[in-house]
């Protein structure tokens, strides 16, 4: 559900966490509930198909979804998930053909998403060098995560995915208190969870800083610098990016650059695309 176009990004070892919706089922159009707001047009629950969603799989307005009300869609990134789903869990069997698998596959299809969410963190940690202490722990880590991501539907269905989220989390914040802590900013900002809506920080010295968990929607971070610091799950929402440097920062996710406003001076990690809506 994005507009980006993945095959425009370097290959870091993360091909696979990137979304491939010619070999997915629609699942993001299925699986998910929408509703209306300024990101979608309409309600939806869980397991009903999106009104948009063709027959062969595909988004009817996949080249409109913005005007039609639809940004949420262009936002939204599965980390691979949904062909993952598609063509190994379920072995290409889909749910209208088989019916009797939807409600199971519209069950693992959110579990495997935050299985791959984590695999992109971190594949990420282990290209780190200031974490070097710490990468044969996050090797296991991911080794761990593969496994889980590639087991049996009756296996996802039950696995317990927050507290394999809840070890790794931990693991993430060690590897980024290491990364930030060679940043050349003496004093490290904490906005950890912070409310910073609206926030104007415009130009503003963020390297090393803390952001995790923080609200930046419709926040002023134009011409802002901030490398080295850690964005993992910060709500970028509106937030206008247009000038700022995002080189070496850490966990950002390209779900959280199309959520954003930038442009052509926006300097982004080299994994990451600029989103075509930017101006």
């Amino acid at each position: 559900m994005t507009d980006n176009d993945p095959s425009a990004a370097p290959d870091t070892g993360r091909a696979a966490l990137r979304a491939d919706c010619g070999n997915c089922f629609g699942l993001c159009c299925v699986a998910l509930t929408l509703t209306v707001s300024a990101d979608f047009a309409i309600d939806k629950d869980a397991g009903r198909p999106c009104p948009n969603l063709q027959d062969d799989f595909r988004c009817g307005i996949h080249t409109r979804l913005r005007p039609k009300g639809f940004s949420g869609c262009t936002v939204y990134d599965c980390f691979g998930a949904g062909q993952k789903v598609s063509q190994e869990t379920y072995a290409g069997q889909d749910w209208r053909s088989s019916p009797d698998t939807a409600q199971q596959m519209f069950q693992v299809f959110p579990v495997v998403r935050q299985l791959h969410e984590l695999l992109w963190y971190l594949t990420e940690a282990l290209t780190l060098p200031a974490a070097a202490s710490l990468h044969p722990e996050i090797r296991r880590a991911l080794e761990a995560t593969e496994r889980h991501s590639g087991g049996s539907p009756e296996a996802l269905a039950e696995l317990d995915v927050a507290a394999h989220r809840s070890g790794i989390s931990e693991l993430l914040l060690r590897t980024s208190a290491l990364v930030r802590a060679s940043s050349p900013r003496r004093r490290k900002r904490d906005h950890r969870g912070a409310d910073l809506i609206g926030a104007r920080l415009k130009g503003a010295d963020l390297r090393g800083a803390d952001l995790r968990g923080a609200y930046l929607i419709a926040a002023d971070l134009s011409g802002a610098d901030l490398r080295l610091a850690d964005l993992i799950g910060a709500d970028f929402r509106d937030a206008d990016l247009t000038g700022a440097d995002l080189t070496g920062s850490l966990f950002l996710t390209q779900a959280q650059l199309n959520a954003a406003r930038g442009d052509a001076a926006t300097r982004l990690p080299s994994p990451l695309t600029r989103p075509a809506h930017w101006s």
